[in-house]
């Protein structure tokens, strides 16, 4: 229940409360002005720059001063910076002249053509006139160009922040008239590039959540921060960059792409620093795991961090025994695990463990929970699943467990979709009325008379925790049966030495006898070994551990499972990769007349075919109408077997596989010219190599020598004959 401010905050405030960020960092500029407020490491060496709050204010003042001679107003700005101090002097100095911040990815050079269509359409949804940027960003857009799927960022006024600086420590300070109501930033969502949809996060919404994290954590002057987590959404900016300003300790920043290259930094600088807290996904403690030897942990000190919380993405009961047993010798203490729940529709923290107690792990049986009950596991039972506790609702919030056909609570331990309430939900979705009234306006039987948020996720309630067992469009519904896709995943994780943990996904795919399990996972590293025999384990397990069979396991190329831009694994955007084909498919089992196939690279040595496109195509074909036709399978047919005769290699989205090293890129254009060739015989009419090139997968090849002019095609291309293909 929300309960009234305490004692320990108004003393914390010497005064009242403020009701605004913009006041908050006003208030630590004026009393503590030469206090570290945030810290940023440049390089994976600890090289860093550091503001105070006195340099922090002054920077966001410069910005704010060009913001309103611009005349922006109450508008929204895009905010497309790497993270750095530049990006806090943005993001404040949007709130300090009473403008909208609208965080975002700044383009990316390895992934340009990827991210402008992203912004464009962020750009388009917000109606930004202007973007802050630096300089070397606004270059790199200069010189590359947006195209035409980035054509709304051309009509934005560009302004580089830096530039912005006139080191004016006498510039006025003008209060813009900003509210608990008035809006902070938009928080985009991760979802589709195409329609985005930004939540409308009020400063009241902010501060009220910042002060719920205050009260669960403990925070006080003496605390710190540790964050490589991205500052363009609510994790990152919420937790690691104004929970500190919110309790007026330091933050110590850094670059995701920072951790990524060295995890050891993260923890080298927890226990340099002496740093109470830090927050990161499972994948983050995993990399840990993974990445630092005992030689390296040996040089530790993690003895005062006493508040490692865990969140973002499903917590793993194995990934905090393996994490407080291997860093223990450092000083770790298990009691520093704090798992925790929330979303950016909620602003940020929902629930969250007890500080100071260890994480709660209990175990249910499988069948139970996936029947929709959670029923404690009894000594013996035949399937169990290991269930991570989240906690109690922070102070001021509100959870409720809801059948959501009814809107009805449900009693403790039955798995129902969790909603919130309280003053940190968001006010909804920006210009999306419907799409908000629908998510965070429903109202819950004999629960307070207030809009509730529907957040999609499914959990129940136990012994007073929370607990989270997956997302409502995620669930595999398998003959009646819940299959929660994070259990499957962590199952392969166990037995499947050489996948990369944290880099895969299981979900539903469509078959002629209803939904089934499919599961996607990068392989890669030591003990990857034969493909076929992992395969073959991964069925095992999982029928074993789950009593259903997958209908489809594939093993991927790394980096290729998509992912948002927060690093969350898309479930469902990699089950409609491989739907279309467009998934790097090392090998893959898949089930064909009740029986399972497997094919993928033979380990006899280069030039061995494979058949993993036309296994899977064949198998998902019912999911395809437009390519489900007779024309399409012979296709299919006729490539498997000319490539199985040129002895080249397949992949699910690529025809020819990619030009390997020391000169296997010439066999490799030389087998295109010959597939064209003889693909050519068989049509009945020539097919030049440049056909191969410019249709590079079976989708595409087959879409061009299919569909007659009514279709879009190629006029006067003839059909494939119906004749049996060539030997």
């Amino acid at each position: 229940m929300s309960q009234g401010p305490t004692e320990p905050i108004r003393a914390h405030w010497q005064g009242p409360e403020p009701e605004t960020v913009t006041a908050l960092l006003r208030h630590r500029a004026e009393h503590t002005p030469d206090a570290l407020a945030h810290r940023f490491l440049t390089d994976a060496d600890g090289t860093s720059v550091a503001w105070s709050y006195r340099e922090l204010d002054l920077h966001a003042r410069e910005v704010a001063a060009h913001l309103r001679r611009e005349q922006v107003g109450r508008g929204p700005v895009l905010l497309l910076h790497p993270p750095g101090l530049d990006y806090l002097a943005a993001f404040f100095g949007c709130l300090y002249a009473g403008a909208v911040a609208v965080p975002a990815y700044p383009p990316d050079n390895a992934r340009f053509g990827q991210t402008v269509p992203r912004l464009a359409a962020i750009a388009r949804d917000s109606a930004a006139t202007h973007a802050l940027t630096t300089g070397r960003v606004r270059e790199a857009v200069v010189a590359r160009g947006t195209g035409h799927v980035g054509a709304e960022l051309d009509d934005v006024r560009w302004l580089v922040t830096e530039d912005l600086y006139t080191g004016d420590s006498s510039a006025p300070w003008e209060d813009p008239g900003l509210t608990a109501d008035s809006l902070a930033f938009l928080q985009y969502t991760s979802g589709s590039t195409a329609a985005p949809k930004g939540v409308m996060v009020e400063h009241g919404n902010l501060v009220r959540n910042l002060r719920s994290i205050h009260l669960r954590l403990g925070h006080d002057a003496g605390s710190g921060m540790v964050s490589w987590l991205p500052p363009y959404h609510d994790m990152g900016l919420i937790g690691g960059i104004l929970t500190p300003v919110y309790g007026g300790f330091p933050a110590h920043l850094m670059a995701p792409m920072t951790f990524v290259q060295r995890p050891l930094l993260w923890l080298e600088t927890l226990s340099r620093t002496g740093a109470s807290t830090s927050v990161a996904p499972n994948f983050g403690f995993e990399q840990c795991l993974r990445r630092i030897s005992p030689e390296q942990r040996a040089g530790l000190d993690l003895s005062r961090w006493r508040l490692a919380l865990n969140g973002a993405e499903p917590i793993r009961p194995d990934t905090l025994d393996r994490f407080a047993e291997y860093f223990a010798p450092a000083g770790f203490d298990r009691t520093a695990l704090l798992p925790c729940y929330g979303l950016a529709e909620a602003t940020l923290m929902v629930t969250g463990a007890e500080p100071a107690e260890p994480p709660v792990v209990e175990s249910f049986d499988a069948a139970a929970l996936e029947a929709g009950t959670a029923r404690p596991a009894e000594p013996g039972s035949v399937r169990t699943t290991r269930v991570v506790g989240c906690g109690a609702p922070v102070d001021d919030v509100e959870v409720a467990l809801v059948d959501a056909a009814t809107g009805r609570q449900v009693p403790d331990g039955t798995v129902a979709e969790i909603r919130v309430a309280g003053p940190n939900v968001a006010r909804g979705y920006w210009k999306r009325p419907e799409a908000g009234a629908d998510v965070f306006g429903t109202r819950v039987e004999e629960g307070p008379d207030a809009a509730w948020l529907r957040t999609g996720d499914l959990g129940f309630r136990h012994d007073g925790q929370l607990f989270v067992v997956g997302r409502t469009k995620d669930v595999i519904i398998v003959q009646g049966r819940n299959i929660h896709p994070q259990d499957v995943e962590q199952t392969a994780e166990r037995v499947g030495a050489g996948l990369r943990a944290g880099h895969g996904a299981a979900f539903g795919i469509p078959t002629a006898e209803g939904e089934q399990l499919a599961l996607a996972y990068e392989i890669g590293g030591p003990g990857a070994g034969d493909p076929h025999a992992l395969l073959a384990r991964l069925r095992t397990a999982i029928a074993d551990e789950h009593q259903v069979t997958p209908h489809t396991v594939v093993l991927l190329k790394r980096s290729s499972v998509p992912r948002t831009t927060s690093g969350k694994i898309q479930r469902s955007a990699c089950r409609q990769q491989l739907l279309d084909l467009e998934l790097p498919v090392v090998a893959a089992s898949v089930v064909q007349d009740g029986t399972p196939d497997t094919t993928g690279p033979h380990p006899s040595g280069p030039g061995a075919a494979d058949r993993t496109a036309a296994l899977v195509a064949d198998a998902l074909a019912a999911s395809h109408a437009a390519e489900g036709t007779p024309r399409y399978q012979r296709l299919l047919t006729t490539v498997r077997t000319l490539a199985d005769g040129l002895g080249v290699a397949l992949d699910v989205g690529t025809l020819l596989s990619a030009p390997e090293p020391d000169g296997a890129d010439a066999l490799t254009a030389l087998c295109r010219t010959a597939l064209a060739d003889r693909f050519g015989e068989w049509l009945g009419t020539p097919v030049t190599p440049a056909t191969v090139y410019d249709h590079p997968t079976v989708e595409s090849l087959a879409a061009h020598v299919t569909t007659g002019p009514t279709t879009g095609g190629t006029a006067g291309t003839p059909a494939p004959r119906t004749d049996a293909v060539p030997q």
